[in-house]
């Protein structure tokens, strides 16, 4: 199961791993300001909690994203994963929506490192770096490689190619399941208590370092 609440609209999928090819049900909710009143009644309309059990692994977009919206759909995840003992991947929304605006650049850059930025109004620029990559593993599915996670732009820097941050939940959060998806296939490890919100406004001095994406 995947969840995406970092922008106005909750986004829900799931699939059955046995079965990935026909078993996709997604679905978004343009909650606002309700997300908080909401979200497990939507999360049920998708996959009713008596089947919650079933669930084998977890993602969850971490942000950059609205304070509150983030942390409920975080908090919800690593509830239910700690609970069912189970993988859960924490994804930045920045690098769901890399492959999909990769593909306004010009043709000679796709494969190069590109950045993606957020003017966020009295704070700064949030941005993060990223280099997409086609996966033999799933037809047709590219992923982007997290070389730095989102953090604010010191106000002197300017980056390039930069693409502005669009969002497109019903788009992302598919995306955010397949590499869910192709996580358990890899058998790769995905704890719980590793997965944070991502909140570049924090006035802690954010620290990164060039890293692939963790999934």
């Amino acid at each position: 199961m995947a969840l995406h609440s970092c922008s106005t609209t909750l986004g829900v999928a799931i699939l059955d791993s046995r079965t990935p090819e026909n078993s996709l049900i997604t679905d978004t909710f343009p909650l606002g300001r309700s997300l908080s009143n909401n979200i497990v009644n939507c999360v049920q309309e998708i996959l009713p909690t008596s089947s919650w059990n079933q669930l084998g692994r977890i993602s969850v977009a971490i942000g950059p994203g609205g304070f509150t919206g983030t942390r409920l759909s975080v908090v919800m995840a690593r509830t239910l994963a700690q609970q069912l003992d189970c993988p859960l991947d924490g994804i930045s929304s920045f690098a769901l929506m890399a492959p999909r605006l990769s593909r306004s650049l010009h043709l000679k850059n796709r494969n190069e490192p590109f950045w993606i930025t957020q003017e966020l109004p009295r704070t700064g620029v949030v941005a993060g770096k990223y280099q997409i990559e086609s996966n033999s593993k799933i037809t047709n599915f590219e992923i982007a490689l997290e070389l730095e996670k989102p953090h604010l732009l010191d106000p002197d820097l300017k980056v390039e190619p930069a693409i502005k941050a669009s969002d497109n939940v019903s788009i992302d959060v598919v995306q955010l399941l397949q590499l869910s998806l192709l996580g358990r296939e890899t058998g790769r490890q995905a704890h719980w208590q590793k997965v944070l919100p991502i909140y570049p406004t924090s006035p802690i001095k954010n620290i990164h370092k060039n890293y692939p994406i963790q999934t």
